[in-house]
């Protein structure tokens, strides 16, 4: 495993640079009250070390990522186990298991790749604020 990473950590990976990822995470901080899980951009030291860690690409990103202790999670997969874990309504979005993967990953990959025309991007990476810093791994 990637020193980064405790045997027990739940880690999401996102792209802080994408308008919809970062939504993504800021939905995490703000629902996961119990928290579950950690965040990593893929742009710092720790997202690019997990990448390198699994043999994922660190300059282009088209996936978010689960990692719960050794174990890595891509695409609609990852979601899917996220929102699982999450108290309450938001379980019943991984009812999206029911979709045949093949297709559920087809209908991601589209999103993923179009996700900047989509909903946008930020020139820099955002920094997490100071009260948001202790979600994230390694503090940021």
């Amino acid at each position: 495993m990637p020193t980064q990473l405790k045997p027990d950590d739940k880690v999401v990976l996102f792209d802080a640079e994408c308008k919809l990822c970062h939504a993504w995470a800021t939905f995490l901080i703000r629902v996961d009250t119990q928290r579950v899980f950690k965040l990593a951009s893929v742009q710092s030291d720790a997202g690019q070390a997990i990448l390198q860690w699994y043999g994922l690409p660190t300059d282009v990103y088209e996936t978010m990522l689960l990692v719960e202790g050794a174990q890595m999670y891509q695409k609609s997969l990852a979601f899917i186990r996220v929102m699982m874990a999450l108290p309450g309504p938001w379980k019943i979005a991984s009812s999206i298991w029911l979709i045949p993967t093949p297709l559920r990953d087809w209908l991601y990959d589209r999103i993923a790749r179009n996700r900047y025309t989509l909903f946008g991007r930020y020139t820099t990476c955002l920094l997490p604020t100071p009260d948001h810093l202790s979600r994230y791994l390694n503090g940021g």
